[in-house]
């Protein structure tokens, strides 16, 4: 005789935790978030420089290319390589990547994870995306190198985090600490990078988050320089006080900036608008982006991969202005052909190189316009890059201390800071995204930055409803319902068809009326009869039903179609328990609780 047992389910796997002692060790002391953020900032480094290591052999061996040059430097490059290399690439990433997202949808990123998930990132998706970007910078698709720095230092922090079962707002500053160090060390600006965080990711500043974000930052920026240190790319003399012609023409830079940011994220949409009007399978389309940027390529090599290595130059030599102009146009088309391709990166590194280069023409211009007034290029092409970058990604004390920390001037900074006010309130009036809320806004989710609204989320119709409701069959004769509920036993009452499904709100003191005749039912008194709430709303969009229909209170049934009655909700309760939600998370971002 056999014996069979029954085969026992795999447990699903928890995340690693650290001991329970070493948890509260943790969990009771605000220092020693900054100790984790010391190791946030280590690995941020790392990542940077794991990543630019292997972009830099990518390009090594893929485009024959001189060990530690920069691709987008090289005056030219092999035709063949220039165009097979993308193209080929662009296929193999196209399959992958289709492939990927059937079986794991889109990955959460360190801004819609602290705007949403309360800082929860998944280790092993920012593995993915971060290779998709190596993969597609070393083929030379033009795209930066940012999105995947902050992505994995940013989800390696989240799982250190979630180790340590650290709180809501704990986890928000520590995601916040690896996007802090990756731009830290990418740009060689703790300053800036810190305050990356700050406007971008965390979405605010706090005293509870200023050390380790600050510390995370200084980290980050040491142990990137430890491993491959690389200038800015361009510096500037110093230049006299701030006078008014100077703020008037930095703002007109930050308004030229805007427009260029505005058209170049529009033009990503469309680009991905038209590849599904001609209906093209979207692991085909890195391969057509890929051989578009290829033969751009073979007009100058300066478009390909991030720009770093162009920027740099820029900075070295002064190029004519028709070179210039084509280097400008060709990049942003290869910008916008390889993003919309579904090629995996930034903008950031992008609209660096194309500000640099637009502050350069800028200046070029403005020499003709005004012959006898002194206009230094390198000054307008740091004003220039610093306000498209705020176009694009927001972050306006980002890249003013970013300018600051890799010039050293600080009135050069101030013109800076009025190029990018001018620039992200110019965006923010005729767009209202940068890039990362734009694709958010396209995906159909409403953030507008890394603001923590999760909580709104959580806090739902059903976990604020009582479910013991009170009902009575719609047909009931008023003076049967005088009987069952007689004056202050309840408020309202919710009325029900013979099959159980709503059909009004009959309100107890309008029932009791001497005017209203024994014999009507209760169909002829109902209110709200099409109005209704789910469980799944928030408690803003209840709140907002409540003001829109006018009632005090609305119940909640299961579906549309079924209106299976649930619960009941009052309007009363539901602003009590958001209040009560909206305090708590006001005192844990001071740092109160």
């Amino acid at each position: 005789m056999r014996w069979f047992s029954p085969k026992l389910e795999k447990p699903p796997s928890r995340p690693f935790e650290v001991p329970h002692r070493l948890r509260a060790i943790v969990r009771a002391r605000e220092s020693s978030i900054i100790l984790l953020a010391v190791v946030a900032g280590v690995t941020g480094g790392l990542v940077i420089a794991a990543m630019s290591e292997l972009v830099g052999l990518m390009h090594t061996l893929l485009f024959r290319i001189g060990p530690g040059e920069r691709l987008s430097a090289q005056s030219s490059i092999n035709p063949l390589y220039a165009v097979l290399v993308p193209s080929i690439g662009g296929l193999l990433f196209g399959i992958v990547a289709a492939y990927i997202a059937r079986r794991r949808g889109t990955e959460v990123d360190p801004i819609e994870a602290n705007a949403l998930h309360g800082g929860r990132m998944s280790i092993r998706g920012s593995l993915i995306v971060a290779a998709q970007t190596i993969w597609s910078s070393g083929i030379g698709a033009s795209v930066g190198l940012e999105a995947g720095y902050t992505q994995l230092a940013s989800g390696i922090s989240s799982g250190l985090g979630r180790a340590f079962r650290l709180r809501r707002s704990d986890m928000r500053v520590l995601v916040g600490c690896g996007a802090a160090a990756a731009i830290a060390g990418a740009f060689g600006a703790p300053l800036g990078g810190a305050f990356y965080a700050f406007e971008l990711v965390i979405g605010t500043y706090s005293i509870a988050s200023l050390a380790p974000v600050g510390v995370a930052s200084l980290v980050g920026f040491l142990t990137a320089q430890a491993f491959s240190p690389f200038p800015f790319g361009i510096e500037s003399k110093a230049i006299a006080v701030v006078g008014v012609r100077d703020v008037l023409i930095a703002a007109g830079v930050g308004l030229l900036a805007a427009i260029i940011g505005i058209a170049i994220m529009r033009g990503v949409a469309a680009c991905e608008r038209l590849y599904v009007r001609l209906k093209v399978p979207s692991q085909y389309r890195p391969a057509i982006g890929g051989t578009l940027v290829g033969l751009m390529a073979l007009v100058t090599p300066h478009i390909m991969a991030s720009g770093h290595g162009a920027l740099h130059l820029a900075g070295l030599i002064k190029l004519p202005i028709t070179m210039l102009a084509t280097i400008f146009v060709l990049k942003a088309l290869a910008s916008i052909i390889s993003l919309g391709s579904g090629f995996r990166g930034g903008l950031f590194f992008a609209s660096l190189l194309l500000g640099a280069l637009g502050g350069q023409l800028f200046a070029s211009g403005l020499a003709l316009v005004l012959p006898n007034a002194t206009v230094d290029p390198d000054v307008y092409a740091i004003i220039g890059l610093c306000a498209l970058s705020v176009s694009v990604i927001g972050g306006p004390l980002t890249m003013t201390f970013i300018a600051l920390e890799a010039t050293g001037d600080l009135w050069l900074a101030t013109a800076v800071l009025i190029a990018a006010i001018v620039s992200m309130q110019v965006t923010r009036e005729f767009f209202g995204y940068s890039f990362a809320t734009w694709r958010f806004h396209l995906r159909g989710e409403t953030i507008r930055s890394a603001a923590d609204v999760g909580w709104i989320r959580d806090l739902t119709v059903g976990q604020m409803m009582r479910a013991d409701v009170r009902t009575s069959p719609v047909e009931t004769p008023v003076s049967a319902f005088r009987e069952a509920f007689p004056i202050g036993s309840t408020n309202q009452v919710i009325a029900v068809d013979e099959d159980g499904r709503y059909a009004g709100m009959v309100l107890v003191a309008e029932a009791h009326a001497p005017e209203l005749g024994a014999t009507v039912s209760l169909r002829d008194i109902l209110h709200h009869k099409d109005h209704v709430l789910l469980p799944q709303m928030t408690a803003q969009e209840a709140i907002s039903a409540f003001d829109r229909f006018e009632a005090e209170a609305l119940p909640v049934v299961d579906s549309s179609e079924r209106r299976q009655v649930l619960g009941l909700l009052s309007e009363a309760h539901a602003l009590r328990r958001y209040s009560d939600a909206s305090e708590r998370q006001r005192r844990e971002l001071l740092g109160e609780v």
